[in-house]
Formats: C-alpha cells, sequence, structure tokens
C-alpha cells in the first residue's frame, strides 16, 4: 500500500499499465449524501452536509480525521466501492462519499443527526484507475475518461457501472498539484 500523509482505504496494486493501474481494495465504510449537482458543484454542495457528520454534529459528538478520498457517482449506481471523493451524474443527483477512517463501520460508526447522510460498509474490489491533476472541468474529465475507456479496451478488459470521479486534495491546493482519479470497477478480477 502506497504511503500518504491523509488517510486512504488499503489497496494493493494489482496491475500497472501505460495509461492506468488496476488495485484491490479492501473493504471499508463510508459517510455518503446524494445531492442535486450539476457535477462541478455536487462536491461543494456535499461537502458541508458530511464535514458536519466527520467534525463532530452525529450522536456522541465523535470527531474523525479527514481521510481521502471524496468520491463522486451518479446517485442511481450502486458503488461497490470508494476511496476518494467521487462524483457521478444522474437525474436523482449525484452520490459524493467521504470514507470513514480504518476499523470503523456503518455499524459501530455513531448515527448522523442529518438524516440525508448515510452510512455504509463498501465490499472488497478491483478498480482499474487513470490518475490527473487540474480542476474539475467537464473536458477534462471526459478526456481522461475516454483514455482509461480505450486503454482497457485495448487490454481487454471489462468494467461495470457508471465512473467514480475520486478527489483527493483540500481546495485550497494548487491545481496543478492536484490527485484526481477516475475509477471503473472491474467486471473480473485481474
Amino acid at each position: 500500500m502506497p504511503l500518504h500523509a491523509t488517510e486512504e482505504p488499503e489497496y494493493q496494486v494489482v496491475r500497472t499499465l501505460a495509461d492506468f493501474e488496476v488495485r484491490q481494495y479492501v473493504d471499508y465504510s463510508v459517510a455518503e449524501v446524494v445531492v442535486p449537482g450539476p457535477a462541478d458543484e455536487a462536491g461543494s454542495q456535499a461537502f458541508p452536509i458530511l464535514a458536519g457528520y466527520i467534525f463532530g454534529k452525529n450522536k456522541g459528538e465523535k470527531k474523525f480525521a479527514m481521510t481521502a478520498p471524496v468520491t463522486q457517482a451518479p446517485a442511481s449506481v450502486k458503488l461497490p466501492m470508494t476511496a476518494p471523493v467521487t462524483q457521478t451524474a444522474s437525474q436523482a443527483g449525484f452520490l459524493v462519499q467521504f470514507v470513514l477512517p480504518k476499523g470503523v463501520t456503518a455499524a459501530d460508526a455513531p448515527e448522523p443527526l442529518d438524516a440525508r447522510i448515510q452510512l455504509r460498509d463498501v465490499s472488497p474490489g478491483q478498480v482499474a484507475v487513470i490518475r490527473y491533476s487540474g480542476f474539475w472541468s467537464e473536458s477534462n474529465y471526459t478526456e481522461h475518461l475516454g483514455k482509461l475507456q480505450s486503454a482497457l479496451r485495448a487490454a481487454d478488459m471489462a468494467w461495470t457501472g457508471d465512473p467514480v470521479f475520486s478527489r483527493y486534495d483540500a481546495p485550497f491546493k494548487p491545481w496543478f498539484m492536484r490527485r484526481n482519479e477516475i475509477w471503473l470497477y472491474l467486471s473480473s478480477p485481474q
């Protein structure tokens, strides 16, 4: 597992190709909320809701350290896992998730005071990941998603579900240093 200053879900790199890597994630838990969007505003809409939960707006007033990533995906999609903050679009809005610290499960995490927040355990799974920097933009996202999908086709690897947009850095980090990823869940293990 790579070392990071901010805690992330544990994973192992299973395979590295020219444009992407395949990761095997272990199980982890998330706090999630559905917001209306649009895509470029979903993270900002969800952040104060989810940050309130991890900073003590829960039964027991327990505080958690910030983790990464924040993921975003279409709200109608059931995600097998998350790690960063991810984002996906749908008519129902966007499902934005914060990863809970290692050892915290949906069963033992404090109950949210905000009824919009749901707690969920994410099962282990394999994900194809492309990494890039910059701010959120539809063109940047679309360009990298296309590269990932093309590389997967060339490697004869199939994916399932919608892409997940994952952010790892605070908003004040310079754009050229930001870590963004797009995840596609693989249909079969590599």
